[in-house]
């Protein structure tokens, strides 16, 4: 896919300055006027090789400069014995990225267990087609660690839906090999319109975790599996901190926001387009909500770029481990 990626838009930076140069040939015909072409063929090649400069510099440096991005959430709704609470947020793995680097797969892992988090949010896209692309760095996976364990939820590539071919049963069998991966082999809390409860004191914070929802209105539609209202219900006794793991932004706006009181989303999905040019990364001409933090009211989303690829190049957008710390301002 990337090799056919490449052939194609050197293609079309070769025929660009050719059909330049066409035009101006037929003005120039009508002129009377000669039109030379080497200065178009030049111009076509100088294109090629910047655009193959920057793919391989995208490649080889930009998918590997990893960024520890450090913020903090602050609400009333933060029970004072959560305060100080360190959640690491990572997404988007899309473990065959790794194939050919595992060391930076393995210096990821420890940069995120050097900032000794309390608990560990992963927001989905765990593989890119199936588990098979994660066995071979279940050593790896399996070194990452939190006080509280790790929560994570399946993306939209996590449901098989690129295996062209494959019938929906196949499909599902995909899908339970990796749930079963995460659950038993890794030993990871994975929430499947489920919510898993974490205790300080006589205080709460809840981790919802729901499917991928890729709503209308923003990016490519994709699948929607989630069940937000099963995932959320508790005892009427509780009333936890909620923080929502929901792969897709896009949820945010269509659903959580308009139905529910959760206080923090945590999503992943846009990669914020893995590039960025002149300061916008390109994930913002299909997202409203793209990359960081977004508010309404009391409510706020926060979006991971993600630390895999799928066309395997970055740049201006770097791997991302994002450590979020809870503040209560009560």
């Amino acid at each position: 896919m990337f090799i056919s990626f490449l052939i194609f838009c050197i293609i079309v930076l070769l025929l660009c300055p050719t059909l330049v140069w066409l035009l101006c040939w037929i003005v120039a015909r009508l002129c009377h006027h000669a039109m030379p072409y080497a200065p178009f063929a030049y111009t076509g090649l100088a294109l090629v090789l910047l655009f193959c400069g920057t793919m391989l510099y995208g490649y080889w440096f930009g998918r590997k400069q990893l960024r520890v991005n450090e913020t903090t959430y602050t609400s009333h709704q933060v029970p004072v014995a959560f305060n100080g609470y360190k959640i690491i947020h990572i997404s988007d793995l899309h473990l065959s990225s790794f194939a050919d680097s595992p060391d930076f797969l393995q210096r990821i892992i420890d940069t995120i267990n050097a900032q000794q988090a309390d608990l560990i949010c992963f927001t989905g896209d765990f593989v890119g087609f199936g588990v098979e692309e994660a066995i071979p760095f279940t050593h790896t996976l399996r070194q990452m660690h939190a006080k509280d364990g790790i929560m994570s939820v399946l993306g939209n590539h996590d449901f098989a839906l690129y295996h062209h071919g494959m019938t929906d049963e196949q499909k599902e069998q995909k899908v339970q090999q990796l749930t079963a991966f995460q659950r038993d082999t890794l030993g990871w809390h994975l929430l499947r319109n489920q919510s898993y409860m974490i205790t300080r004191d006589t205080s709460h914070l809840q981790i919802i975790g729901v499917d991928n929802a890729s709503c209308q209105g923003q990016g490519f539609q994709t699948v929607y599996r989630a069940d937000l209202p099963k995932a959320i219900s508790l005892p009427n006794s509780l009333s936890p901190l909620k923080i929502l793991l929901s792969h897709d932004p896009s949820h945010w706006r269509a659903e959580v926001v308009p139905t529910t009181d959760i206080p923090l989303t945590l999503s992943g999905h846009t990669h914020a387009g893995q590039v960025r040019l002149f300061g916008y990364p390109l994930s913002s001409l299909m997202f409203t909500e793209s990359e960081g933090w977004y508010h309404n009211e009391e409510q706020s989303l926060h979006i991971n770029t993600g630390l895999g690829c799928t066309l395997p190049i970055r740049l201006g957008v770097p791997p991302e481990i994002t450590v979020i710390t809870l503040h209560s301002n009560l």
